[in-house]
């Protein structure tokens, strides 16, 4: 199901990329100076294209949120990758306060005194 969202995920942001560029464009804009009725120079056409390119927008943020959802749905044992592996056998650290562990009550051996006589 997660791969057949993903595919019209792609398929939308093409179809979206083609409805952009075949839009004519209205000039203006935001670079254009004076007093404008329009903000920003947008004009309200209503024209098939238009609310098309409002439309398939509107399909990519859903299918976003739907792959977005699905996806951490369905990892709560993880994904399985080395690096996964690697987290779950790292040791936790201890919590502060607590007791360092010894390593052993009895001290190691020491080496013997060299004799420091000149002969």
């Amino acid at each position: 199901m997660l791969i057949l969202v993903i595919v019209l995920l792609v398929i939308a942001c093409a179809a979206l990329a083609l409805f952009v560029l075949i839009q004519n464009p209205k000039g203006g804009g935001l670079a254009t100076g004076g007093a404008s009725s329009n903000m920003f120079g947008v004009q309200r056409t209503g024209d098939v294209l238009e609310k098309g390119t409002w439309v398939l927008l509107a399909l990519i943020v859903v299918f976003s949120l739907a792959i977005t959802a699905m996806s951490k749905s369905g990892s709560t044992t993880g994904t399985g990758s080395k690096i996964d592996e690697h987290i779950n056998k790292a040791a936790t650290p201890s919590p502060i306060g607590s007791a360092l562990p010894t390593k052993s009550a009895t001290p190691a051996a020491t080496p013997k005194a060299a004799d420091s006589t000149k002969k």
